[in-house]
C-alpha cells in the first residue's frame, strides 16, 4: 500500500508530517484531508490564517501528489445547526 504523508501549509510556513499513513490510493488520501482539515477547524475554529491553509499531501518520493485548501472542505461542511429526525 501507498504511503501518504499529510504536510500543512499556512501563509509561508510548512507543517511536515514525519509518518505519513498507508492508504490503498489517492481518493482515500483526499478523504483523510478533508478529515483532518474538519477536526482542525472544529477544534481551532475558522480562524482567517486557517482559512488560508493547505493540505499537501505528498507520496514517498515527496511528489505532491493533491493539494486541499482548508476553505474547500469547510464549503462541503453539512450543515450543523439542522434538526435530525
Amino acid at each position: 500500500m501507498p504511503r501518504y504523508y499529510f504536510n500543512t501549509r499556512i501563509g509561508d510556513e510548512l507543517i511536515v508530517d514525519p509518518d505519513g499513513e498507508d492508504l490503498r490510493n489517492p481518493d482515500r488520501a483526499w478523504e483523510v484531508a478533508r478529515q483532518m482539515i474538519l477536526e482542525v477547524v472544529k477544534s481551532e475554529g475558522a480562524q482567517p490564517a486557517l482559512l488560508e491553509a493547505v493540505i499537501e499531501v505528498t507520496d514517498t518520493a515527496g511528489e505532491i501528489v493533491l493539494e486541499f485548501p482548508f476553505s474547500e472542505a469547510l464549503l462541503d461542511m453539512p450543515d450543523q445547526s439542522a434538526t435530525r429526525h
